[in-house]
Order: C-alpha cells, then sequence, then structure tokens
C-alpha cells in the first residue's frame, strides 16, 4: 500500500456512525484553502444532501479536537491553532460529489486516492467482521467441545464409581463365600457310608 494510501486513510473519522473526512483535510490534499473549498460548496449545496455531508455540531468539532491534536498541529497559522468554525464532514458520496465541483487536475488525482482509501477501508472493515465472527464460531465450537469433555469425563466418573461399587460387592461375595467355607470345613462331616 502506498504512502498516499496511508495518508488518506488517516484522515478518515468516524462520526456519528459514519466514515467521513473534514473539510480542511481535504483542502490540504486539494491542494487548495479551506475557505475556497467552502465556498464550492455552499455554492452547490443542492448537490450536497446530509447523507452526503454535514457540519460538525460545536461538541462533535472540540471531542474531534481533542482526539486528533496531533492532526490539527499543521492547521497552525496566524489567525490561531484551530478554524474558527465547525468544519463540514463528506461522507463517501460526498467526497465524490466533490469531483464535480472541483476541477483542477489536482482535485481529481486526490478524489481517486480518496475513492480508493474508502474502498479500502470498507474492504478492511469487511474483513474484520468476516474473522470476528469466524473467531465466534471457533468460540462457540471449543465452548461446546468443552462443555461434551466435561460431560464426558463426568460419564466416566460415574461409571468407574459403579464399577468400583461392583468390584467392592464382588470382594464382598468372595469373602461371605470364603468365611462359608472355612465354617463348612470345622464342621464334623457326616459319615458317608452302610450303618
Amino acid at each position: 500500500m502506498n504512502d498516499e494510501l496511508i495518508l488518506v486513510q488517516n484522515l478518515i473519522h468516524e462520526i456519528r456512525g459514519k466514515k467521513v473526512m473534514l473539510d480542511f483535510d481535504l483542502a490540504r490534499l486539494y491542494h487548495i484553502e479551506t475557505k475556497a473549498l467552502k465556498q464550492a460548496v455552499r455554492r452547490n449545496l443542492e448537490r450536497f444532501p446530509d447523507d452526503f455531508m454535514f457540519t460538525l455540531s460545536s461538541d462533535e468539532y472540540n471531542s474531534l479536537k481533542v482526539s486528533i491534536r496531533s492532526q490539527f498541529v499543521t492547521l497552525e497559522d496566524g489567525r490561531g491553532k484551530y478554524p474558527k468554525y465547525p468544519p463540514f464532514a463528506f461522507t463517501e458520496q460526498g467526497v465524490a460529489m466533490l469531483s464535480s465541483v472541483l476541477h483542477s487536475d489536482v482535485a481529481i488525482a486526490a478524489n481517486i486516492a480518496i475513492m480508493r482509501a474508502f474502498v479500502q477501508v470498507r474492504e478492511y472493515l469487511l474483513a474484520a467482521s468476516t474473522v470476528s465472527s469466524e473467531l465466534k464460531e471457533l468460540r462457540a465450537k471449543v465452548d461446546l467441545l468443552a462443555m461434551q469433555q466435561e460431560e464426558n469425563l463426568g460419564a466416566l466418573n460415574d461409571l468407574s464409581e459403579d464399577v468400583r461399587q461392583d468390584i467392592d460387592n464382588l470382594y464382598l461375595a468372595i469373602a461371605d463365600l470364603s468365611s462359608k467355607i472355612e465354617e463348612k470345613k470345622n464342621e464334623p462331616r457326616p459319615r458317608i457310608g452302610f450303618k
């Protein structure tokens, strides 16, 4: 995987349960100012429904600043450390729509890289969920085998207890028989024959 894709993947965030990219990151990739990107979007708002783009709330923006502080370092300029207004968040469809609004060669090349990054993130998540479901299935099988083994050991334990009881009964019967034989030996035997 090339460095450009890794860079783009690191700029994809999950907000409101959606994978999105922020306007200032996109502007940097397109080599334009964030202000110019926002102006182009505002001139074409009909192309960006809520499932393509939304503005972060103040709370979302503040928590985002904390969670990705290292990325915001690149935004430091003469006006302050962070953009003044909450950024636009673009879903994969919104980023694709940006290509119809921004026509420069750099924007087109950046859009291609971004689309590839979104696809790879989706494939990774799909692969991870597949592996996760396979692990759950394997765990269930291991649990079932452990339960069966425990049942088998319990049955074996019960069987050996029964065998032990039978052997004890056999010894008691042999001992009882031996004592009867000894008693018979000591008894006077009746004489056999003609009297």
